[in-house]
C-alpha cells in the first residue's frame, strides 16, 4: 500500500525547511562578523592558538564549551538574540548558535577558510549530525563520479543549495515535529530553555564529529572519503570550470 503524503503536510514540512536553513544562515553570519557579548571567532581561535597547539587548542576549547552548555547562564549570553529570526523558538536557535560556533572554531583552529562555501556546507552537516557523503546518499543528490572518487574539485553551487536544503531537512527532525518551528512568531518552549538536544553528551559528540570531520590533513566527507586539505584549497581558490 502506497502512503500518500498530504498536499497540507508537504507545504508545513517544506516551509519548515526554509525556516531553518534562513536561521542556519543567519546563524553563520552572526558567528563570522561576530555576536554581541561574545569574541569574534578568530579573536576566540587566535586566543587558543596563542596559548597551545592546535589540538590541545581544540581539547580546551571543548571543555570550555561543554561546561558551558551545561549552565542556563549562557543561554541569555547572545546580547544578539533580540535580533534572531522569529521563525525558529528561542531555544534552538541558541543550540544552533552554540554548537555552530564551536564547529566553526574547530574547523578553523585546523586552518579551515570559514568564508568558503564549501566549508560552509560542511559546518552544517556536522551540525545535523552527519556527514555530507550520508546527506548526498540519502537525499539522491547527483554530484558527479569525480567527487565520488575522492578527486577535489569545487562542488557546483546548484549542487551544494540542494545539499544544505537537506541538512536544512534532517535539523528540522533533529529538533522536533514541524510542530515545534513556528513560521509566525517566535513561540517559547515550556520546560527548560534547551532540553536534552543541549547536554553535555550532545555537545561532546557534535564536537567529536566536528574534529573527525575537519582534519589536519583534510576533511572527511565520510565513506572513507578525505579531500586533501592543500588540494581543497587550490581547487576552492581556482577559477570556476
Amino acid at each position: 500500500m502506497v502512503i500518500k503524503t498530504s498536499p497540507k503536510k508537504s507545504r508545513i514540512e517544506k516551509s519548515s525547511q526554509e525556516a531553518m536553513m534562513h536561521t542556519l544562515d543567519w546563524a553563520y553570519e552572526q558567528i563570522l562578523n561576530g555576536l554581541p557579548g561574545q569574541k569574534n571567532i578568530h579573536i576566540l581561535v587566535g586566543d587558543y592558538l596563542s596559548k597551545y597547539t592546535p589540538d590541545v587548542a581544540i581539547k580546551h576549547l571543548v571543555n570550555f564549551q561543554t561546561t558551558k552548555a551545561a549552565t542556563s547562564g549562557f543561554l541569555t549570553g547572545f546580547g544578539g538574540l533580540i535580533t534572531m529570526p522569529v521563525t525558529i523558538p528561542a531555544n534552538i536557535t541558541t543550540v544552533i548558535l552554540f554548537q555552530m560556533r564551536m564547529i566553526a572554531a574547530i574547523a578553523l583552529i585546523r586552518g579551515y577558510d570559514l568564508g568558503s562555501d564549501q566549508i560552509q556546507t560542511f559546518v552544517y552537516a556536522t551540525l545535523a549530525g552527519t556527514s555530507v557523503t550520508d546527506i548526498i546518499k540519502r537525499s539522491g543528490i547527483a554530484i558527479g563520479n569525480k567527487m565520488a572518487l575522492g578527486v577535489v574539485q569545487r562542488i557546483p553551487g546548484a549542487t551544494l543549495t540542494k545539499i544544505n536544503q537537506a541538512i536544512g531537512f534532517r535539523l528540522v527532525a533533529k529538533f522536533g515535529t514541524t510542530a515545534s518551528i513556528t513560521l509566525v512568531k517566535l513561540v517559547p518552549i515550556a520546560g527548560a530553555l534547551v532540553g536534552g538536544a543541549f547536554d553535555t553528551v550532545t555537545t561532546r559528540t557534535i564536537a567529536k564529529l566536528a574534529t573527525h570531520t575537519f582534519s589536519e590533513t583534510g576533511i572527511d566527507i565520510g565513506n572513507g572519503t578525505i579531500l586533501n586539505k592543500a588540494k581543497l584549497e587550490t581547487a576552492l581558490n581556482s577559477p570556476q570550470n
